[in-house]
């Protein structure tokens, strides 16, 4: 393979375009695009620098292979089921590695990301430092552009000489110019012009199965596929395993994007790492991701030949978890791990499912304990084998492989008390306590976790320094003021603009009623509502934290 070079304004223009090569594409094997606009404004100003931005990998053959178009609108509810294309054996290029460069491309240049076009600031281009940002480009609704920011494409598709388009920019301000900025407006005009229209910038290598069909079979470009993505971050083992199905499953990106909407409708956020892995240990293949069990194509024919099981099994525990236990949103669920050995159950043992008992104990006490956590896929396997063992969910069998293998499922005072303001066991938590709705049909109504005592006023209390006698050292630090004896479950409402805010809790319960403090377990001591009560209200809030969770402290 040779390197090919082209300009970024022409090669863009082959993307979805059948009149060059057949036109430029993405294989079903492509992972969809993930790059958020910091990202992608980013990379252009690599490139308005001149740094390399690595070299694309394109396929040229004329398999009749699934594929979708380059997205030129993009928008974070996209289908990509949306994109696909009619299936031919026509000649075409199948973009192998640079998708999301390469994608980023196409939506600055030529599309939009949620609606807004990539400008450039042209009075940018000041010296900085390598990590920092100079060339400034930000993504901007039509309505709010304005000089000195521009339209990206308007400039790099302008048919002009660039000293044209560079007055024409000039005019566009409301107040005149100075000498520099003139000139800095003429230097960075003619360098794009030259960056992405001139100069061959954009370096790809073509592997060629129409020229070379003996060279290059199916089974090797999903070889060179992983091998070339497998470095660094641009593609998680998740994708890679995926690429090996979907070159025996032209309908998985389909099917796996209609079971997560299904699965996702109702406030979860399931993903696809967490269904291969559910494959993986539904077949008896291990919960650990290897990419050699998915090169195995009996493993894949297994999940595509029973894909509609996998799925009933999947969306039955989810209905199961949301519709009779408290845990019925991502924010109550911590780990989605412990939902595996329950839907090996469901897909193996159907018609024990609805007869099993205590599946919520399992989920809770597992939850709060973070029974599953850390890299727990040998744990998983230990689960599914006791369950294949007795035919069944036993829940004693299960906590018995649960703490042989080392892993904690007692729920004591300290597994409450260490719970912190922005974890998800606070969520938990607050999920058995409280009576709110924790999916709201408008997500800013979801309830927040408000600091009792106001974060900004315990800052303002310092101790003594020893070493300087100044008081200038914080009394209490992150872990005191985070602690779940210092924070509530309010509604939006009540946490919102005028609401609670940095109110002190002297101030704020002074008009609440028993009611409202008994649901939030206030102490009624309003000598402990003030500041310099802060540990003593702590104290004694924990006692009544202890007394409301009393029936999950005890020990099985």
């Amino acid at each position: 393979m040779k390197n090919s070079k082209e300009s970024f304004r022409k090669f863009v223009s082959y993307l979805n375009n059948t009149d060059q090569d057949g036109g430029y594409w993405l294989p079903n094997i492509q992972r969809p695009f993930v790059w958020k606009e910091d990202q992608i404004e980013r990379l252009f100003d690599s490139i308005l620098r001149e740094y390399p931005i690595g070299t694309l990998l394109v396929w040229k053959t004329k398999s009749k292979i699934r594929r979708r178009k380059f997205i030129d609108n993009y928008k974070l509810d996209i289908k990509l089921t949306d994109f696909y294309i009619p299936e031919d054996e026509k000649q075409k290029m199948l973009v192998l590695d640079g998708q999301q460069r390469l994608q980023s491309l196409y939506i600055g240049l030529l599309g939009s990301y949620e609606k807004k076009e990539l400008c450039l600031n042209i009075l940018s281009g000041e010296l900085v430092a390598p990590e920092d940002i100079r060339y400034k480009f930000k993504f901007i609704a039509d309505q709010d552009i304005k000089a000195p920011w521009f339209k990206l494409k308007d400039i790099v598709f302008s048919n002009k000489e660039y000293d044209e388009t560079a007055e024409l920019l000039k005019s566009k301000f409301d107040t005149p110019l100075t000498e520099l900025e003139n000139k800095k407006i003429i230097r960075i005009v003619a360098k794009l012009t030259r960056i992405f229209g001139t100069e061959e910038n954009l370096v790809y290598q073509v592997v060629d199965s129409v020229d070379n069909s003996d060279l290059y079979t199916e089974e090797d470009i999903v070889e060179i596929f992983i091998r070339a993505n497998s470095g660094g971050t641009p593609l998680g083992k998740s994708d890679l395993l995926f690429s090996l199905l979907t070159s025996s499953w032209e309908e998985a990106d389909e099917k796996m994007e209609d079971l997560l909407e299904d699965l996702n409708k109702t406030g979860y956020s399931f993903n696809r790492d967490f269904v291969l892995k559910t494959c993986l240990s539904v077949f008896g293949k291990g919960a650990a991701y290897k990419v050699e069990k998915f090169r195995d194509i009996k493993t894949r024919q297994s999940i595509i030949d029973n894909w509609t099981n996998i799925a009933d099994a999947i969306r039955d525990v989810k209905d199961f978890i949301y519709g009779k236990t408290f845990i019925k949103t991502d924010a109550t669920l911590p780990s989605y791990l412990v939902l595996i050995p329950l839907i090996y159950f469901r897909y193996h043992y159907k018609d024990k499912w609805n007869k099993a008992i205590n599946i919520q104990h399992y989920l809770l006490r597992t939850l709060l304990a973070s029974a599953f956590s850390g890299s727990p896929d040998v744990l998983i396997d230990k689960c599914t084998n006791k369950i294949n063992e007795i035919n069944g969910f036993d829940l004693n069998e299960i906590f018995g492989v649960i703490r042989e293998a080392g892993r904690n499922l007692e729920i004591s005072k300290n597994t409450i008390f260490q719970t912190y303001y922005g974890s998800k066991e606070i969520h938990l938590l607050f999920n058995l306590w409280y009576n709110f709705n924790y999916q709201p049909s408008y997500s800013q109504n979801k309830p927040q976790v408000d600091h009792i005592f106001p974060q900004s006023q315990l800052k303002k209390i310092k101790d003594e320094n020893p070493s300087t006698g100044r008081f200038d050292l914080l009394k209490y630090k992150w872990w005191d003021r985070d602690q779940i004896g210092n924070c509530m479950l309010l509604t939006a409402q009540e946490n919102g603009a005028s609401g609670k805010t940095d109110i002190l809790p002297e101030v704020w319960f002074s008009d609440k009623s028993n009611t409202y403090l008994d649901l939030h377990l206030i102490p009624k001591n309003k000598e402990l509502w003030k500041v310099e009560n802060f540990e003593l209200f702590v104290e004694e809030r924990k006692k009544l934290i202890e007394q409301k969770f009393a029936s999950i402290l005890i020990k099985l």
